[in-house]
């Protein structure tokens, strides 16, 4: 099976073109290789994929007839993703906390001189 049609099978990606796209962009490996989207998988490769600032690693168990349910996907894969890698994610969604909403509109005046005060500090 295609390393691109795998990954949604499994539901790391919502549509096979975001997978295709993961793909031609470098940020899936097969056993240490960058691949294209064309490669095949075969049980106990090992696989490393980005996503959301994420590096996923996975062994092929089996390969899948086609795209199965949430509670299936144990089956045709092993998530050895180190617990670090999601911790490092929760860092980022802390350190965003302090950053003005998108959407929010111009900084205010207050804003931009708790900006300027913070500026001068480090001079």
């Amino acid at each position: 099976m295609r390393v691109d049609k795998y990954l949604w099978c499994v539901r790391y990606y919502k549509t096979r073109s975001l997978a295709t796209t993961a793909c031609k962009k470098g940020h899936v490996k097969v056993n240490g290789a960058s691949v294209k989207p064309s490669r095949e998988v075969y049980a106990t490769d090992k696989v490393e994929l980005r996503k959301n600032q994420i590096n996923y690693t996975l062994t092929v168990n089996d390969i899948p007839p086609n795209r199965v349910s949430a509670k299936l996907v144990d089956i045709y894969r092993v998530d050895t993703t180190p617990k670090t890698e999601f911790e490092a994610q929760e860092l980022l969604k802390y350190s965003k906390d302090y950053y003005r909403k998108k959407g929010t509109g111009r900084p205010t005046k207050k804003d931009r001189r708790d900006i300027d005060g913070f500026n001068s500090e480090n001079d």
